[in-house]
């Protein structure tokens, strides 16, 4: 049998260690694996390599991807899908495996619906997969995000002043959450939450009082005042680019006017998609590659490896699809239990 594996989408921690876990458990029972570059380009494109687990081996403990990743729609336009039809019946490719969020899934259910076998892997740092109890790359981009709150936090006291940490989060705000949580600070706003700034002005002034300094973790999706911050372009799959936005400067300035409170904001972005994978990404990213080739070996095409209760089950692609998984009631209420 021969397997081809893709990394569609944003990059985060733990690909490799899901490819390195879909090309040994292929090997073991005899089967090769074909790598596809850069995503759904390297299939469009042929372009390709022939993946081995000797060159795998110590694949586990980096960063990015070794396939490397874009966040090409090759369903966007019919040639370009009769383009990835060719290139998979070129090389003989029995089962594909994608690794990858939404988009990326959803570009593997429509192969799907076009007669091809496919099975899925879901990754992302925003952890808004539905169909899975956690993806890889959160937590290892939470601890990142975390990390710099905590180094935020010594500049804040330093300097008595109140500082916004702006993390990635278009729809879903586990990162934020996360971050927000575990780093103790003293306001988290996510996408879920409309924007209200009375209560978050009153928390920067009540923390600010009792110690000298405040802490705030904001999600770059959150909804704000429609003259606050703006967008720039937008990617083959429809999502607008947030790196403009600008909503850690935004709410910066609005603190500071509003309190008069010396205030910073520092925007983390990309540096959280990097570094080595932390234990649980390590972990859940091999079982999840070696999953997917289970479900292939088993016939389950059109269906997705996740995690249910600590067990890698299949369920399928339109279930891993349907929707986003937001953070929900009972997360926020446990959020709101440590408000300043």
């Amino acid at each position: 049998m021969r397997f081809g594996v893709l990394t569609g989408g944003g990059d985060c921690p733990g690909l490799n260690a899901a490819i390195r876990g879909v090309v040994y458990r292929a090997a073991r029972f005899g089967h090769t694996t074909v790598g596809f570059l850069d995503g759904w380009k390297g299939v469009r494109d042929d372009l390709h390599r022939t993946l081995t687990p000797a060159e795998l081996a110590e694949s586990v403990t980096h960063g990015g991807t070794v396939l490397g990743t874009s966040r090409t729609n090759p369903f966007k336009k019919e040639e370009d899908a009769t383009k990835v039809l060719a290139t998979l019946e070129r090389h003989h490719i029995d089962a594909l495996v994608a690794i990858g969020g939404d988009d990326t899934l959803t570009a593997a259910r429509e192969l799907g619906r076009r007669g091809r076998p496919v099975v899925g892997v879901p990754k992302t740092m925003d952890n808004d997969v539905a169909a899975t109890d956690w993806t890889f790359g959160f937590d290892s981009a939470s601890s990142v995000a975390m990390d710099a709150l905590e180094r935020l936090r010594d500049t804040a006291r330093s300097h008595h002043r109140a500082i916004i940490l702006e993390v990635m989060g278009r729809d879903a705000g586990w990162v934020a959450l996360a971050t927000g949580l575990a780093g103790g600070a003293d306001a988290t706003l996510v996408p879920e939450e409309p924007y209200a700034e009375p209560k978050l002005m009153e928390q920067v002034r009540r923390a600010h009082a009792a110690r000298g300094y405040a802490v705030i973790v904001a999600s770059e999706g959150i909804d704000l005042p429609v003259d606050a911050a703006g967008t720039t372009g937008g990617d083959e799959f429809g999502h607008a680019l947030l790196r403009e936005r600008g909503v850690g400067a935004w709410l910066a300035k609005r603190i500071e006017a509003v309190t008069g409170i010396e205030t910073r904001s520092a925007q983390i972005g990309h540096i959280q998609r990097g570094g080595a994978p932390t234990l649980f990404d390590r972990l859940l990213a091999t079982r999840l590659g070696a999953g997917a080739v289970d479900l292939a070996l088993a016939g389950k095409f059109g269906e997705v490896a996740v995690l249910h209760g600590g067990a890698i089950v299949g369920v399928t692609l339109d279930e891993a699809v349907k929707t986003t998984k937001v953070v929900d009631a009972g997360w926020l209420d446990l959020l709101h239990t440590f408000d300043a």
